[in-house]
Order: structure tokens, then sequence, then C-alpha cells
């Protein structure tokens, strides 16, 4: 089934789903010059709420200005539009997709010359790897893709062309049986997935790669950092060798799509017990008590919406 909603933002108004269209030689099409994020609103006892909207839009101004895409909204301005899209749905939760990307007239590589148009969708969107992959966790390859080098690519910015990489990753993944796959960065050091961050817990001790191994800084992915160390647990950051994948007790996923989903094997080798692991279940309760309303929203993530 496809995903859609009855309406969308699109350059300035908020307009029925279907109208929302651009043309073949629009210059993102051909030459991946978009930029995007990936934002959940969650239901609450309260009504919607945006979980770190401002971060994800500082991001996307960043991620603009590295691909030299010019762009008028200011983070206020992004999130009043995404509040609004949410009402005109009546959406009490979503995924909430903002794209901006260089439009049609020339083919040129450099597409300065071309228009830039921007959109806002809030979409129903259930859990990425599936409900029960955040109890039994997924199974996973390390990738023969290596993530991009920095001096290649731009992996901190969400530039929509990068994602080949991704693609490559993940659909090389599924097709020989998992869930998904690790990539090393181009020093052979563990990087992440196709779009997650990665954690690894080694004797109470929990270790991530840092935003030097070609990773994007995710926004879950410092969720899972604050809440660790709120919860007593030491976090590094630090270089990871691709033996740690079968050296750790237990691992993780972050990211918006994914939230928090433990990691029950890797190239067919169970890690630790093979199933979730009581750091990782920690976090995830946590993790779901905030976004959820249930617990104390202490870092101030949560931005209510009003539906009206």
């Amino acid at each position: 089934m496809a995903m859609r909603a009855d309406y969308i933002w699109m350059n300035g108004e908020i307009i029925p789903w279907d109208q929302a269209q651009v043309h073949v030689f629009t210059h993102a099409l051909h030459y991946g010059s978009s930029v995007f994020e990936g934002i959940r609103a969650y239901e609450t006892p309260a009504g919607p709420a945006i979980f770190r909207g401002r971060e994800h839009y500082e991001r996307l101004l960043f991620s603009c200005k590295v691909a030299r895409i010019p762009v008028e909204q200011t983070v206020d301005e992004w999130m009043e539009i995404t509040a609004a899209v949410i009402r005109a749905n009546q959406q009490r939760s979503a995924y909430v997709r903002p794209l901006v990307f260089r439009g049609y007239n020339t083919l040129g590589v450099d597409g300065r010359g071309c228009p830039v148009d921007a959109i806002v969708a809030t979409i129903p969107w259930g859990t990425y790897l599936g409900a029960e992959a955040l109890e039994q966790g997924v199974d996973v390859q390390v990738s023969s893709w290596r993530r991009m080098a920095t001096n290649m690519l731009s992996p901190m910015a969400k530039i929509g062309g990068q994602y080949v990489s991704s693609q490559n990753i993940v659909m090389e993944a599924k097709d020989n049986g998992f869930n998904e796959g690790i990539a090393l960065d181009s020093n052979g050091h563990v990087s992440e997935g196709s779009g997650e961050n990665i954690f690894f817990v080694l004797k109470g001790r929990i270790i991530t790669p840092p935003l030097s191994s070609s990773i994007l800084g995710g926004i879950t992915r410092d969720c899972a950092i604050i809440i660790a160390r709120d919860l007593g647990y030491e976090i590094t950051e630090q270089s990871v060798s691709r033996e740690m994948l079968y050296m750790a007790d237990e691992i993780f996923f972050t990211g918006t799509a994914a939230e928090i989903t433990p990691v029950r094997s890797v190239d067919r080798l169970p890690v630790g017990s093979g199933s979730r692991g009581p750091v990782t279940q920690a976090i995830q309760e946590r993790f779901f008590g905030i976004v959820k309303g249930e617990a104390e929203d202490q870092w101030g993530w949560l931005t209510p919406v009003d539906l009206g």
C-alpha cells in the first residue's frame, strides 16, 4: 500500500496530496541534488508531539549549506510548517519528510541555475525494521560496500544522491537473507548501517563509532548517548574494529526510522545470547517512555502539536 496522506506542504502552501508534482526534468531526479530529513511525531496522551524537530531542521539547513542549495525557511518556520501539515492531516502520529531539491531549468551538472523546491510530507509509518524487531532484534551482515570517505562526499549531510550508498548496502543484505547491512569506513573500521547508527555493549561499557568514521551525526544516536549516561553507563565514542561485531555482548541500531533496535546476529553469528540484552532494553524503555509521553521529557525533546 502506498504511503500517503490527504495534504502536503509544497513551496509555501498546503495542497492536496495528488497535486504535489514535479517535471521529469527536475534536476534532483537526474543528479540527486536534494536534501532531506526524517522526523517522527509521536502520539502522546496530550496529542501529537514532534520529536527533536529543531535539531532535525538545524541539520537540514547544514545539509543545504554543504549542497549549496539556498533555503528560505528558518528552523522556526520549518517547525510551524510541520505542525500545520500534521494539523491539516489530523494525524495523532506521523513520519515527517521534509525535502529541499533543485527543480526544473537546466540539465547541466551544476544545477544552481535551477529553482529550489521544497515539501513537507507527514505520513503514517510504523516500525521501520518491523515491530517484532524491537524485542527480538534483527539479523545483519557486514556489507561488501564501504561507506563513502569524508574527502569524497559528505557523510554528515543528508544529501539525496549520497543514498545510493545506503541502497547498495541494504539491497545486498536483503538479497543475502538479512534484515540490514553494516558498512565499514574507508579505513576498515565499523561505520553504520544503511540508515542507522550503531552501538556496542562490551562488559557493561557502551561504545559507538565517532563522527570521523563516515557516520551521520544521528539525532537518535545523540538521544541514546544522553539516556545511557543518565542511566549511569560509561559510553565512549571511538573507532571500532570489525571483530567488535563478533565480540560484543549487545549491539543495537539507532535512527529516526529504526528508533532503538537490537541486533541479534552478525554474519549469522549470534550477538551475546542472541536476544535483546539488558542495556539495550533499558535504553529502549527510557526512550519510548519519553516519546510516548509516559516519562518526563527532561531534555525538552517533544514539541506538542495542537490539532485544533
